[in-house]
């Protein structure tokens, strides 16, 4: 398989639904766990693509475009964007939308930096 449909298989998809106790005073959903999300849904993508134990070295900007309110459903979308030799980049959108219409939006985007390690933790080749 070459790089190209390995990244199209391991295209991630996760639905949540926001409830009240993963959101602010604001009625919105917490900053903190939209990012652990959007890690957590990195890390499947990355870990689909390569087949090897990855961990996380850094989070790229991360812009917050939109609110993302109590009571919808956000599609959290992982897709590796850069392959390196021992690290990749996932690209990972939060798309927000309302339960009881049709209406969806891009709420949040960022990228995740993973390395490829072994049993001692030494990064490896990831192809």
């Amino acid at each position: 398989m070459n790089v190209e449909e390995r990244i199209e298989k391991s295209h991630t998809t996760i639905f949540k639904a926001v409830f009240p106790n993963t959101t602010n005073h604001y009625d919105t959903l917490f900053g903190g766990a939209a990012m652990q999300l959007m890690d957590e849904t990195a890390f499947i993508t990355a870990t689909r693509f390569s087949r090897q134990q990855m961990v996380t070295v850094s989070s790229d900007k991360i812009d917050f475009q939109k609110p993302i309110p109590a009571g919808t459903i956000i599609e959290l979308s992982g897709r590796v964007s850069k392959v390196g030799s021992t690290s990749l980049k996932v690209k990972v959108d939060i798309f927000i939308e309302e339960m009881y219409s049709e209406y969806r939006e891009k709420a949040v985007s960022g990228e995740f930096t993973f390395v490829a390690i072994d049993g001692d933790k030494k990064p490896v080749k990831i192809l």
